[in-house]
């Protein structure tokens, strides 16, 4: 007996959604400007940031929200959020040049990441915050102060490897930071650098979603504020970097579904989900499973802003209080720079069809006119469903309530056997025809360009911005938005 399909539909929420029942605009779109074509909503950005500021002023607490820019190239996005109070977080000399050129102010732009000599000297110029990440970057942005008489900059400690009686920590060890145990030798180079750096404050980087290990780090932060000032320094911010998540699937019940189906099929029990028995991180041996799954955990009810208010309610592992309450008691402001979370549900991919074929082994396979970098869901373990846009203006259809749904791999453009936009197979409502688009809902964190490529000469995706509503929509070319009236915009 066949088995039933499995679906992962998409979480999706205005103006995502209401864009998408506008199918007739997104064909225009894509005819005009080409498969793969990035639609980005730009309002949605300054509504998240809103979100976030509303969850930290919930807790009386100051602050701002920086907008991680190294998780979407596009200028629309930043260009609008340089319209409100909030920040970016610049991860190059590129990002920072971009994020100046966009109307920011290096009051509102913290730098991190890996830097070079460049990269400290513009943002010490513009007056930036840098995350330090150890004693060697604090003694070059020093030195460059001094050799062009800068005023002092603005730091914030980054420190790793935190540690809690009774906290099991399963985050990897991270390049970036400054181990919590070396705390001390940090505050020695400090010392000695007084009349170049000032240090605001302290930050954190984790690669964790759990809120267990990011109350021990917040709380690690807290102790070296106190480190700061028992030095004679004034820091006054807390910055708890990112992280904060986004649900992509909608039903948690279809996704506990696909994840034990999988994990079946993995064992044999069932027909294969995936093309060549892939197991996303899982493998059978001797009737058991093995490995762990490395997929992102797509259903997240907490994610987001939800996520801050969970971990500002959360008591620290030894203080007895809030962490929340405890920023609050010291008068700390409250940085956070969430990049996939401020950008959920703030754009979508579409790509064409090209053919659709089966396999000598009777695999259907959808080809598409994108690689699978340019929709670099799976790349980031993102498991979700796209839509099948049917041209008509009636938006997609649901193929949960299809008569006969059609399963389908879905392959890219390039002449390369691992170029597989998905590896497990996805149920459509109806067969696929060459010319129908299909669009892969709220890729803008990091799954539109982060690995996107020029291979065999094929560029990446265009990118449009579109702001409105139903039946007054506008859009521009990502480039030449900005977030102020303009003329020459087109309307549908």
């Amino acid at each position: 007996m066949d088995e039933p399909p499995l679906y992962l539909r998409p979480r999706l929420e205005p103006p995502l959604a209401p864009l998408l029942d506008s199918s007739d605009l997104l064909h225009t779109l894509a005819d005009a400007l080409g498969s793969p074509l990035d639609v980005l909503l730009p309002d949605r950005i300054a509504a998240n940031a809103e979100r976030f500021a509303d969850v930290r002023r919930t807790h009386r607490l100051d602050g701002r929200e920086f907008f991680a820019h190294k998780a979407n190239r596009s200028s629309a996005l930043v260009r609008r959020l340089a319209a409100t109070r909030a920040g970016i977080d610049v991860a190059s000399l590129g990002e920072l040049r971009h994020a100046l050129g966009a109307g920011f102010t290096g009051d509102r732009i913290v730098a991190s990441g890996p830097k070079d000599t460049a990269f400290l000297w513009l943002a010490a110029l513009v007056g930036a915050a840098v995350h330090v990440d150890g004693p060697a970057e604090l003694d070059t942005l020093a030195a460059l102060v001094r050799e062009h008489r800068l005023s002092p900059v603005r730091v914030l400690v980054r420190l790793s490897g935190f540690t809690a009686p009774g906290v099991a920590i399963r985050s990897r060890e991270s390049r970036f930071g400054v181990p919590a145990a070396a705390l001390d030798g940090l505050l020695d180079d400090l010392e000695r650098h007084r009349d170049a750096i000032d240090p605001i404050g302290t930050a954190y980087h984790l690669d964790t979603v759990s809120l267990d290990e990011k109350a021990v780090a917040l709380e690690g932060c807290l102790h070296a504020m106190n480190a700061l000032r028992a030095r004679g320094f004034q820091p006054r911010i807390v910055d708890v970097g990112g992280g904060f998540g986004v649900g992509y699937v909608d039903d948690r019940d279809e996704w506990d579904r696909y994840t034990t189906e999988l994990t079946r099929a993995v064992l044999g029990e069932r027909p294969a989900l995936t093309w060549g028995g892939h197991g996303y991180g899982l493998r059978a041996e001797g009737g058991t499973v093995r490995g762990s799954l490395g997929l992102y955990p797509a259903h997240r009810p907490d994610a987001g802003p939800a996520y801050l208010d969970a971990l500002l309610s959360r008591t620290a592992p030894t203080l007895g209080r809030t962490l929340g309450g405890l920023l609050l008691e010291n008068l700390y402001d409250l940085y956070v720079e969430p990049g996939r979370a401020l950008l959920d549900q703030c754009g979508l991919t579409l790509a064409r069809v090209l053919e659709t074929r089966t396999t000598k082994a009777g695999e259907p396979m959808l080809r598409l006119a994108a690689k699978a970098t340019d929709i670099g869901l799976e790349d980031h373990g993102v498991l979700v469903d796209p839509l099948l846009l049917d041209g008509e203006g009636t938006g997609p259809a649901d193929p949960s309530g299809a008569k006969e749904p059609v399963g389908v791999f879905l392959t890219g453009s390039l002449c390369l056997e691992s170029d597989l936009i998905t590896r497990r197979k996805v149920f459509l409502p109806r067969p696929p025809r060459p010319g129908d688009l299909l669009a892969f809902a709220n890729t803008a964190g990091y799954c539109m360009d982060f690995a996107a490529t020029h291979a065999q000469r094929q560029p990446p995706a265009r990118k449009v911005a579109v702001g409105g509503a139903p039946g007054r929509w506008r859009w521009t070319l990502d480039e030449e938005y900005w977030p102020v009236p303009r003329s020459e915009g087109r309307s549908a």
